[in-house]
């Protein structure tokens, strides 16, 4: 049984799963989908082409859907989805795709998106993500699984960041952040790896000693170039798996070249 509340507007077009909750003065337009367990506290407003996954709840004055803040948008229908169990808080923003990019922006599951997030257009959020309180998320950026982002943190446009990376409050991503590693200051620089995220996360003693061997030999020595460093680590670590996942990642595609150390 769904229950809406009577100073909500709900498109009879909209896709209404089961045990769906909607309160006070929100406003569903008509390609909404809201699967089995969606929950909107109150002014929330879901428009465009946008689905909203099991279980996610959604706190008042968040904006979902809305048109891109790309000049370039030309009204072409593009799309919001957003996967099952988020929490997404006060004052988010997530806005669809466009033609320049993949015309639609994805966030996956069991994401804490806190007060005032921003995801722009194009954008693909992983799993398990945490962004703290007025992260802001730009254009086209990949975000791999278990990532956190800290308070007032900003990731450029074109950016990607690697799985169970950290990076700190007011923090300014302009290039792509690897795997693992924890980034700070108003032009992110990385200052080690985030060893306390893996131990939180199950890894053995082992392959978090290991990957920090290859971390530093990337990150923390200046012989060779740094793709150089990359390729002698992925034959001296073959046998494990985060190393495979970091050089995997290193060797990939960048459009916003690699964040480094300061050395």
């Amino acid at each position: 049984m769904n229950i809406i509340h009577p100073t909500s507007i709900v498109s009879s077009k909209a896709k209404l799963g089961e045990n769906v909750k909607i309160g006070p003065f929100c406003v569903v337009e008509d390609d909404v989908t809201l699967e089995n367990g969606v929950e909107l506290i109150s002014h929330v407003v879901i428009s465009g082409v946008t689905k909203i996954g099991k279980n996610t709840k959604i706190y008042p004055f968040a904006s979902i859907g809305s048109a891109p803040q790309d000049l370039k948008y030309s009204g072409e229908k593009s799309s919001v989805e957003i996967g099952e169990n988020n929490q997404i808080r006060e004052y988010v923003t997530i806005q669809p795709g466009t033609s320049g990019g993949i015309m639609k922006t994805i966030v996956g599951n069991n994401n804490l998106l806190m007060v005032g997030t921003h995801i722009a257009h194009d954008a693909v959020i992983g799993d398990n993500i945490i962004c703290a309180n007025i992260a802001t998320i730009g254009g086209h950026v990949i975000i791999e699984d278990n990532v956190v982002l800290g308070g007032l943190s900003a990731v450029h446009q074109f950016v990607r960041i690697g799985k169970h990376a950290m990076i700190g409050g007011v923090t300014a991503v302009v290039r792509d952040v690897p795997p693992f590693a924890s980034v700070v200051s108003d032009r992110a620089a990385i200052e080690g790896m985030n060893i306390l995220g893996l131990k939180r996360r199950g890894f053995e003693k082992q392959e978090i000693f290991t990957l920090q061997q290859a971390f530093k030999k990337i990150f923390f020595t200046d012989d060779d170039d740094l793709m150089s460093r990359v390729f002698q680590v992925e034959e001296e670590f073959k046998e494990s798996e985060l190393v495979r996942q970091l050089v995997s990642f290193m060797k990939s595609e960048s459009k916003r070249s690699f964040t480094t150390a300061k050395l």
